[in-house]
């Protein structure tokens, strides 16, 4: 076995391992650093002699290098000697029925409220996901010790915080579900639509977050919102392989061939907000639904804008946000009201400072009702604003081409 067969093996198997370390040591910073000790040694022992248990061998492995950090500590000798007598019984494989809850509180403890969202991120894609600071780093578009530096700051303050490694009490499990699922919206959103960078879409980091949403949906399947989040992850990323062109470029979804939209990821989001939609839609289903919407459709023109509107109202009511508002502009404008869609718009002065959304929007809406100096100036503030490339060039290109149209460019 070479490097790749050991990522593969840990990139599957690193949330149950760390999880069942935790438990087992009850120390989340020590079972993440003896976990990764493990791989290291993988690294170099695999390619000589490939074990016939890959993910077991890493799992003894890890929990050999956990009591041997333990043994040092002189403070706990007697901790020691519980755990090497356990150690000897756990060899075996670790009991089937405790893995599952194992992996949602290593979930739990990653996306815990103590940490801030870049902290949350970040241990997460490590500890459940398997991702290298590096692979952390790249996704994210920041150097390197800035991911270690989040991922020791966030073991450090889940130390100092005493948070327990359990899945928190009944009570309180939904309302911090919520957490997480933002955690893994956020990684999937950076993959969707890049911010920063050359690139539009980043698919590996969105196929990670579909992969883990996956998991936490196995696991928790009676949470309707985790099935809403998946279902509205694999019907937008169904759309990737129309999105760009061969060199990257972005294509807006009104010249996307869709039949290279990819059925397979619409069959599984449907499936998703089918089953989401059992309790009623939460946030995370009715931008799906939205999602489902788009998908059932041959064309652009041939979309229910309508419906789109009506399901951006319903967002607004369940979870409003000035985004949602932005994106029922759109869709009021799509179903021929511009000037409707321009109120709204304005609207929305100030309450997302910085961002080139609202000017973007705003230039195709001043466009559509022939305002072509006011759309130009818009876009060209969008592109200022905007730190994705690719994006950017989108934004010049259509104010360039509005200035052909203009007399004297202006």
């Amino acid at each position: 076995m070479g490097g790749t067969d050991v990522e593969a093996v840990w990139r599957v198997e690193s949330a149950r391992i760390v999880a069942a370390l935790t438990r087992f040591t009850g120390d989340f910073g020590l079972a993440e650093d003896a976990a990764q000790e493990a791989v290291a040694e993988a690294l170099t022992s695999w390619p000589r002699a490939s074990p016939a248990n890959p993910a077991g061998w890493l799992m003894a492995t890890a929990r050999r290098r956990a009591i041997d950090t333990i043994r040092r500590r002189a403070a706990l000798h007697d901790r020691y000697a519980v755990l090497a007598a356990d150690a000897q019984a756990a060899e075996r494989e670790t009991e089937p029925d405790g893995i599952g809850d194992d992996v949602l509180a290593l979930m739990f403890v990653s996306c815990h409220p103590v940490l801030s969202r870049e902290a949350r991120v970040a241990l997460t894609l490590r500890v459940v996901g398997g991702l290298s600071s590096e692979e952390i780093a790249r996704a994210f578009l920041v150097p390197v010790p800035t991911v270690q530096a989040r991922i020791t700051r966030a073991k450090k303050t889940i130390a100092a915080a005493g948070v327990p490694f359990e899945l928190p009490p009944a009570g309180e499990r939904r309302a911090r579900l919520g957490g997480v699922l933002s955690v893994l919206y956020v990684i999937f959103t950076e993959g969707s639509t890049a911010t920063s960078g050359d690139r539009l879409l980043r698919p590996g980091v969105a196929y990670e977050a579909i992969r883990l949403i996956r998991t936490l949906a196995a696991l928790q399947p009676g949470e309707p919102e985790v099935h809403g989040l998946l279902a509205l992850c694999e019907l937008t990323a169904a759309r990737f392989p129309a999105r760009t062109t061969r060199d990257g470029a972005p294509v807006l979804l009104g010249d996307q061939d869709r039949r290279l939209w990819d059925p397979a990821a619409i069959h599984r989001g449907l499936a998703a907000l089918a089953r989401a939609s059992k309790r009623g839609l939460g946030p995370y289903a009715l931008q799906a639904a939205i999602a489902a919407v788009h998908a059932a459709a041959p064309s652009v023109e041939a979309t229910d804008w309508d419906r789109i509107v009506l399901l951006y109202e319903a967002l607004g009511r369940v979870a409003p946000s000035p985004l949602a508002d932005l994106n029922r502009a759109v869709a009021v404008a799509m179903a021929g009201r511009p000037a409707e869609a321009l109120v709204i718009v304005d609207d929305l002065a100030g309450r997302l400072p910085g961002s080139h959304l609202v000017p973007t929007v705003r230039g195709e809406l001043l466009t559509r009702l022939g305002r072509l100096r006011e759309a130009r100036a818009e876009l060209e503030t969008a592109a200022r604003s905007c730190a994705n490339d690719r994006e950017r060039a989108v934004l010049l290109r259509k104010a360039a081409a509005i200035a052909a149209r203009t007399p004297e460019g202006g």
